[in-house]
């Protein structure tokens, strides 16, 4: 689940990088993407694999970034993107990056641990 929840975290500053990247773009409206609680809410197992082309894709499953819906500013040319909410959401999702990096970082220490491999 830790390496489930660093990938979300690594795709949702991704998204708010591009906002921040289109902080200038005309009538461009910042994204964000669905909260983790609700990414596992949804998950229903392991992605399906497809061997042969004429399967059907898989739905669902990654990240698909939305338009943020908390956004209230908007400036002249219609752009949506707030820089200072950009800048707090980014510390946030790298403080939980953080924390999901100790946990993982741990769990592998004691997996060594329990195997005998101490270094």
């Amino acid at each position: 689940m830790a390496e489930r929840r660093l990938s979300w975290l690594d795709g949702r500053q991704r998204v708010l990088a591009e906002n921040v990247a289109n902080a200038d773009t005309p009538r461009y409206r910042a994204r964000d993407v669905a909260p983790f609680a609700r990414l596992l809410a949804n998950a229903a197992g392991p992605d399906l694999a497809r061997t042969n082309a004429a399967h059907i894709a898989p739905q669902g499953g990654g990240l698909r970034p939305r338009a943020d819906r908390m956004a209230m500013e908007r400036t002249p040319d219609g752009n949506g993107v707030s820089l200072d909410e950009q800048a707090l959401r980014i510390a946030e999702t790298d403080s939980q990056h953080s924390l999901a990096m100790s946990l993982h970082r741990k769990y592998l220490a004691l997996f060594r641990t329990a195997l005998g491999r101490n270094s």
